[in-house]
């Protein structure tokens, strides 16, 4: 994955009103609580990248 992939599904699933994550309903019509799979994986994802990135030192 890229972190555009990444960003563009962060970018989608997010928490509606009601609570449940609005992707999720939009690509799939699936009721799923926020954070569903995909927004968490791709949280976890983008966190792992940040870290690496301070970590190395890399700009």
């Amino acid at each position: 994955m890229t972190k555009d992939q990444v960003g563009r599904i962060l970018s989608v699933h997010l928490p509606g009103v009601d609570g449940l994550c609005v992707g999720c309903r939009w690509w799939w019509a699936r009721l799923s609580p926020y954070p569903c799979y995909q927004a968490e994986w791709a949280a976890r994802w983008h966190a792992r990248s940040v870290t690496r990135r301070f970590l190395d030192g890399l700009p």
